[in-house]
């Protein structure tokens, strides 16, 4: 019921995972991500501890194969589940249960995972792998967000379209960006505007916020309105 995207952008190291099904809320139980580790989708028939144990197994250093592998052999369940995860070595794991609705399957690239269930076909997957490739030169969410749409296109979760979600991480344990569509009847497109508008103040303001190395952030408001204006004009000028 669900296809989804784990990537590691280059540039950055920013972790990211979008996900898009005919499914209520699905950015509430799909995506999971460890600053600077991995991450992890655990959709189909989702058991949520997939997930939750799973990224602890990460933070621990277990190698994806490893930590699937441990994830799966205690669950009864695991033949109606879909799973896939990807480290910051690259590393990935995946897993499909044989009673998985078809179209079901995994694909992966350098620097990406892709899995999906219950879709119009394996173009799906394709699809979304190779507008990952082609747009490079895009910021890491729009990179997400136009390799989903790709997907779609080719079309999607053969039900139709209902939620769709983006998780990116960076250094911090904080999400640099978590913006979830729960019901909505174009997700993605509503995806891609509440991206846009992150970038109105909020990835401006992110720059301020409290870290592991400044605990206390930046407090002085004067000083993060005159750092948020300077940073929206660097980045309007970036663009013309």
């Amino acid at each position: 019921m669900t296809w989804s995207i784990i990537a590691r952008d280059p540039a950055t190291g920013q972790f990211g995972i979008a996900v898009a099904t005919k499914f209520f809320a699905v950015g509430a139980r799909v995506p999971h991500i460890v600053a600077g580790v991995g991450g992890i989708a655990t959709q189909a028939l989702v058991n949520p501890y997939y997930g939750i144990d799973g990224v602890k197994l990460l933070s621990q250093g277990r190698e994806p194969a490893d930590i699937l592998r441990t994830l799966i052999a205690t669950d009864d369940g695991r033949e109606s589940r879909q799973l896939h995860i990807m480290d910051a070595k690259g590393r990935i794991a995946a897993h499909t249960g044989r009673d998985c609705v078809d179209w079901c399957g995994h694909i992966q690239g350098d620097g990406f995972s892709i899995a999906g269930n219950m879709l119009a076909g394996a173009a799906v997957l394709d699809d979304t792998a190779k507008a990952y490739v082609a747009n490079i030169g895009l910021p890491f969410p729009r990179r997400l967000i136009a390799a989903m749409h790709a997907g779609e296109a080719a079309g999607g979760d053969k039900r139709g379209k209902q939620s769709a979600a983006l998780l990116i991480h960076g250094e911090e344990e904080w999400s640099e960006l978590n913006l979830r569509v729960d019901d909505h009847t174009d997700p993605l497109r509503e995806l891609e505007r509440l991206e846009e508008v992150s970038r109105e103040r909020w990835v401006h303001f992110r720059a301020f916020m409290p870290t592991r190395k400044n605990p206390a952030g930046i407090t002085d408001r004067a000083t993060i309105d005159a750092g948020i204006e300077a940073s929206i004009k660097a980045a309007a000028a970036g663009k013309a």
